[in-house]
């Protein structure tokens, strides 16, 4: 079974979606079997079940034998198409976070008092005292950009190394917390639908 897919609402999902296939005989065939479908009343997300794999190949081959590698289901989102709303929020979100993060390290180099560390630095280190030590300053502030970049591990569209990022990372981190949440509510609705129908 594939972790996760996207497919449109109201559209059939077919079982190579989301199930990889070996098999003799034809497999192209199987992987046009209709498995589910985003009814009107669905969330955006369902989640589709070896159990209703079997449950499709058994019509059609009641002998088979089947075995099931990896995840035991597949979460299918509902994949709908960008709309200019949410575009146009890309904007005003990038600058609420370039304005912010501004601030946050403005507010902390005003609490550690920054501006009277470098000018003591620069007097241990020249013996001239200076009210504005440029020469401290101006590499210090070319570092925080450089470290931010290298810390981001990105240049425009350009990874620095093949390793993620921590965004990419905390990401992928929350993706597979939420697929969680709803693999075990989605069993836990279908228990308890089980149990008041029998």
């Amino acid at each position: 079974m594939k972790k996760r897919i996207q497919a449109p609402k109201g559209r059939m999902i077919h079982l190579g979606e989301v199930a990889h296939l070996l098999a003799q005989g034809d497999e192209e065939k199987l992987k046009r079997l209709p498995v589910a479908r985003f009814q009107p009343g669905n969330s955006s997300v369902m989640m589709v079940e070896w159990m209703d794999v079997v449950r499709v190949l058994r019509q059609i081959g009641p002998e088979w034998d089947f075995r099931q590698i990896g995840p035991p289901h597949t979460i299918v989102e509902q994949s709908s198409p960008l709309n200019r709303s949410r575009a146009l929020l890309v904007f005003p979100v990038w600058l609420l976070l370039f304005v912010g993060s501004g601030l946050a390290i403005m507010n902390f180099h005003a609490d550690v008092s920054m501006l009277e560390v470098h000018q003591r630095i620069h007097y241990l280190l020249t013996g001239v005292e200076s009210e504005r030590p440029l020469l401290l300053q101006i590499p210090y502030s070319l570092g925080i950009g450089l470290g931010m970049l290298i810390f981001f591990n990105h240049v425009w569209k350009r990874k620095l190394n093949e390793e993620p990022t921590p965004l990419e990372l905390e990401v992928f981190l929350y993706q597979e917390n939420i697929d969680q949440y709803f693999v075990d509510h989605e069993k836990a609705k279908r228990a308890g639908s089980h149990d008041s129908s029998g």
